[in-house]
């Protein structure tokens, strides 16, 4: 008996040690980060575009790169609801639970959320070139929305497969058709939905490699799909490469700001997703 108080103790503290050193690697990046970039982020940085010189220590901001990231996330964020939604109704109602297409569907998606974004870019810039297209905004959302629909795929099925198979019993005994029991199921599955945006956004807005191949990149805001776009992985890759030293610490303010952007949505996602399972049948 008291062997095992003591295996217990060691145990937890174990655990209280492995906490303390992700929490201290967390907490030393994020002063380092706010350290140098705070005193560079400046309302004229945010609200401005490169001016002449701006990548030699001059005048002007990271607006291009703000605009950019915001108009790809955005739009890869819709893309791959539209895609992913459709997949996890078909995964848990249509197919049977031990269907092999059902298994074999799960693998793939399991497989394509651990391939390196870099991967996702090398092929989204394969089928750009073989449809002629160059760099631009739309290859950015092309690549983004590769990357993203399998966080979307998993992370909503997990849900879906947790609804209580007495609801979409009590659905089709109330003689409700397949589609309207994916209605039923879709409001079991917004918390599934807010996690899978969560945690979408934060991979697509801070993806740098996946860009770098499609999106390329412009001092300007994009006016159509065709033309360039920055975006704030690349800006902060960018800046912080020059030999300048007021060029690195602005670096890192938009690296700051890109963690703040980061650190707001995932609280609104939290905050999100506890109000939807408040709702839900356990």
């Amino acid at each position: 008996m008291k062997f095992k108080y003591i295996e217990e103790k060691i145990f937890n503290l174990l655990m209280i040690i492995a906490t303390s050193i992700v929490f201290g690697f967390f907490a030393s990046i994020i002063w380092t980060i706010a350290e140098t970039g705070f005193p560079s982020l400046t309302w004229e940085m945010i609200t401005q575009l490169p001016g002449g010189g701006f990548y030699l220590g001059k005048e002007g901001g990271i607006l291009n790169a703000i605009a950019g990231s915001l108009m790809i996330v955005s739009a890869s964020i819709v893309l791959g609801l539209i895609v992913s939604i459709p997949v996890v109704f078909y995964l848990n109602v249509y197919l049977k639970k031990k269907s092999r297409l059902a298994y074999l569907t799960r693998l793939s998606f399991d497989v394509m959320f651990g391939i390196p974004s870099i991967v996702y870019g090398a092929f989204a810039f394969s089928i750009m070139i073989f449809f002629g297209l160059k760099t631009s905004l739309l290859g950015g959302i092309i690549v983004i929305t590769l990357l993203i629909i399998p966080i979307f795929v998993r992370s909503m099925d997990e849900v879906a497969r947790s609804i209580p198979k007495d609801l979409t019993e009590a659905s089709y005994s109330l003689g409700a058709t397949r589609w309207e029991t994916c209605m039923v199921a879709l409001r079991q599955i917004a918390p599934g939905i807010a996690t899978a945006t969560l945690l979408s956004i934060g991979r697509a807005i801070g993806d740098a490699a996946g860009v770098l191949f499609t999106a390329g990149f412009t001092d300007n805001i994009p006016a159509a799909l065709n033309e360039p776009a920055a975006t704030l992985p690349l800006s902060v890759f960018f800046q912080l490469s020059s030999p300048i030293l007021q060029v690195r610490e602005r670096a890192y303010a938009a690296a700051l700001l890109l963690t703040i952007i980061v650190l707001v949505l995932s609280i609104t996602g939290r905050i999100i997703t506890n109000r939807f399972s408040k709702h839900n049948i356990k």
